[in-house]
């Protein structure tokens, strides 16, 4: 489950970029995973969706969004729930190196 605390709250303008992305005229299945789903299926899957987002024109707030939500599921922002959670690890790691 998304983790609703990191939202920036009911401000259309925080937002009105999703209206614009290029997945809305796209079926989500090819973004989000089936149970079971591995192997070269997946990656197929997972190709078609970053197709769709580096034709995107709101990528960028996109892939901020899943980021700053620690959206669990699915490709945002042409990134995978395991390259997001790899990106992220890299930050914490960075960040606690800064503090040390």
């Amino acid at each position: 489950m998304s983790d609703t605390t990191r939202l920036p709250g009911a401000f259309e303008h925080h937002w009105s970029w999703q209206v614009e992305g290029a997945c809305r005229t796209v079926d989500s299945s090819v973004f989000f995973h089936p149970t079971n789903e591995r192997g070269a299926a997946a990656k197929h899957r997972e190709q078609m969706a970053k197709s769709v987002c580096a034709r995107c024109p709101v990528l960028a707030q996109c892939r901020q969004y899943a980021i700053d939500v620690r959206e669990p599921y699915g490709v945002w922002g042409g990134l995978t729930e395991d390259e997001r959670r790899v990106l992220l690890a890299r930050r914490r790691r960075r960040h606690s190196r800064a503090f040390a």
